[in-house]
């Protein structure tokens, strides 16, 4: 099931269903996945309440209990509103942003966590984003952002170094 409590440009209902199908069937991932487009404080409030961290997010994802995992794999909440903010920044459309943090969401529903695999989840995420035809993937550009942070610190160390 999809809701749409916020709406993406370019993006139905119906055609995210179809995505979520395909991004399941890809991945492996049995059971039915639930996904809510809602606004970026709603993603704040559950972020708190779950993660206990007091800020919004892109993407959550909530696995299903283990005794209903053969009907329903889980719950995937995204952020419409930081999804249309990425898309801008990163020169692609708001529906393709949604459907990168799906894929992200279907991934950690199937059991893969980039915080400590080893680059596996960021490995799977490259393969299916080819398959599914979508641009750069979460876990890439947060790779890149870091990369470009920490080239940026060295530099700003010898710019004050020669002042």
């Amino acid at each position: 099931m999809v809701i749409f409590e916020k709406r993406v440009a370019g993006l139905t209902e119906l055609a995210l269903a179809r995505f979520v199908a395909r991004a399941r069937r890809a991945a492996g991932l049995h059971g039915a996945v639930n996904v809510l487009l809602t606004s970026s404080s709603a993603m704040k409030s559950l972020n708190r309440r779950f993660r206990r961290k007091d800020k919004p997010t892109d993407v959550l994802t909530f696995p299903a209990e283990p005794g209903a995992q053969k009907q329903l794999a889980g719950e995937i909440a995204i952020s419409a509103e930081i999804a249309a903010e990425n898309a801008r920044e990163l020169g692609h459309s708001p529906a393709e942003e949604v459907k990168i943090l799906v894929l992200h969401g279907v991934l950690h529903l199937r059991g893969y966590d980039h915080e400590c695999d080893n680059g596996q989840m960021a490995r799977r995420e490259k393969q299916l984003r080819a398959k599914l035809h979508l641009p750069l993937g979460l876990i890439e550009r947060t790779a890149m952002e870091t990369a470009k942070v920490q080239s940026a610190a060295p530099r700003r160390a010898r710019r004050k170094h020669q002042q």
